[in-house]
């Protein structure tokens, strides 16, 4: 099947960019679309992170404010994984371990990719790609992030099951870190066949 774009309009350019297209494309039934007019946020590709420690089978999670979340009753603290966005001259790797020392003090082997995906592809091009990284032993919770982007990140060093707790009581509420901990549940005793 195939779509044109007939016109391109930018609404906004800063961190993200917010782009006007009309567009028309082919119909399952035969024929043409209209003209149909969407916005597109146009954002980095992302990279996600969940470090685990397969000897005391435990996971590093991280906690910061997102404004995103700012209606939601329990508050805009979330549970999440490490993420950054990817620069044009970055691997997916590079942002792996850029991200994990910045946003949790940890240095990362032995990844392995576990899913990607489109946040939301109705009206964003983000694409995620998540990985299982080899983290070592973190003794303590602590404090992470860049001062200069704003960043107030409390790290969580916590064994799986109690993630898998969080996750099955809604604690943990956004993509990245389900798909992240699914994953990992599912496939978590073969990994440790593997890493120990």
């Amino acid at each position: 099947m195939k779509w044109s774009v007939i016109k391109k309009k930018l609404l906004y350019s800063g961190f993200f960019k917010l782009t006007e297209i009309s567009l028309q494309h082919e119909l399952f039934a035969g024929g043409q679309s209209p003209v149909l007019v969407r916005e597109l946020l146009d954002r980095k590709q992302a990279v996600a992170v969940l470090p685990y420690e397969p000897v005391t089978d435990k996971v590093v999670l991280i906690e910061q404010f997102r404004v995103g979340a700012g209606q939601d009753k329990t508050g805009p603290w979330l549970i999440e994984i490490i993420a950054g966005l990817q620069e044009p001259d970055e691997s997916a790797d590079q942002v792996v371990h850029r991200e994990a020392f910045e946003e949790a003090g940890c240095k990362i082997s032995d990844l392995r990719l576990m899913h990607q995906y489109y946040s939301s592809p109705g009206s964003c091009n983000e694409r995620i790609k998540i990985f299982l990284g080899r983290v070592q032993s973190l003794s303590a919770e602590s404090i992470h992030g860049l001062e200069e982007e704003g960043e107030d990140i409390k790290v969580h060093f916590i064994s799986s099951q109690q993630a898998f707790d969080w996750l099955d009581s809604g604690r943990i509420d956004s993509a990245a870190p389900i798909i992240a901990l699914q994953w990992l549940r599912h496939n978590r005793e073969s990994i440790r066949r593997q890493w120990l």
